[in-house]
């Protein structure tokens, strides 16, 4: 690994805020993580661009993380640096025929209630996800029956050449939880979205229904990656960990959750280690008692030397 203080230099050039070993349990909704060797806040296109291109020209591996709310991070930390996009690249533009673009940097809360006040329909099913809108077009991020994939029109990235591009729905590669950039194209700059009128009262009745099936259902008093296995083909991951008697199953700090079976939980101090050799068992188990092969759905950050 490259000294990294070259690249923290070039970062500060071009106004980036910076943090030399930063923690990054306070980065994700999991509340797990150790350090990574540099922590950059991305505040524009250029500046990404430019620090892109330095890692690879100085072999510096990198990550690029949102709000960190689909990620577990291992507690020996990250050997490279982190490229956040967070509130330094966040905005919302109204374009013409009902249409929104929004940075990635956004969060997905934001993005829905400038749609709410915009009397904008389509986006009731994000509110409440808890990540950004680059991570969720990432991920075709979705919930209630709507995804990402039903109001993306087109998006901006940068490939690893420092090259921005334009792509669009069609060329992205959508399927469940998954789209071309989670295949390694490129790093989100921004989308844009095509909403349709609506009556104000009714989007926020929506979006007020589903949160509050959220609350009801899901162990949103801890901290969590969301769901933690995706649905397989033909049945659900949570019926299938009920059926298998492992609500409440525990591992150190980590507990499958008895209020929604699908989450694995934080209790409070819970290691990576054990979030991962619970989500090993139970995988195991379910796969024994029903053949179903069930896979990860946050992404995991391990530690490289």
């Amino acid at each position: 690994m490259a000294d990294i203080s070259g690249l923290l230099k070039k970062a500060e050039e071009f106004s980036c805020k910076v943090c030399e070993n930063e923690s990054l349990d306070k980065h994700t909704s999991f509340k797990v993580g150790g350090k990574c060797k540099a922590f950059i806040d991305i505040n524009d296109a250029k500046s990404c661009r430019e620090l892109v291109l330095y890692c690879k020209e100085n072999n510096i591996d990198f990550i690029v993380m949102g709000k960190g709310s689909n990620l577990i991070v291992d507690d020996r930390g990250y050997n490279g640096a982190v490229l956040h996009f967070g509130s330094d690249y966040s905005g919302i533009e109204l374009l013409e025929n009902d249409t929104v673009f929004c940075k990635s940097g956004t969060s997905l809360s934001a993005l829905c209630l400038f749609a709410l006040e915009n009397s904008l329909s389509g986006l009731e099913f994000a509110w409440g996800i808890p990540g950004s809108v680059g991570g969720a077009v990432y991920m075709n991020a979705g919930a209630y029956g709507g995804e990402i994939a039903d109001v993306i029109i087109s998006a901006e990235y940068i490939d690893l050449n420092g090259e921005i591009h334009a792509i669009t729905k069609e060329d992205m590669d959508f399927s469940y939880r998954h789209s071309c950039f989670s295949g390694g194209k490129g790093i989100i700059l921004g989308a844009s979205f095509k909403l349709q009128k609506g009556k104000k009262e009714e989007i926020r009745a929506k979006m007020d229904e589903l949160m509050q099936r959220r609350r009801d259902k899901q162990p949103l008093e801890y901290p969590s990656a969301g769901s933690t296995f995706k649905r397989p083909n033909g049945s659900y991951a949570s019926l299938l960990i009920e059926q298998c008697g492992l609500k409440g199953l525990s591992v150190g700090g980590a507990k499958v959750s008895e209020k929604h079976s699908g989450f694995v939980i934080n209790t409070g101090n819970a290691s990576f280690n054990d979030i991962m050799e619970l989500i090993e068992k139970v995988r195991k188990i379910v796969k024994e008692k029903t053949g179903y092969e069930l896979e990860c759905e946050p992404e995991i950050i391990r530690y490289r030397d």
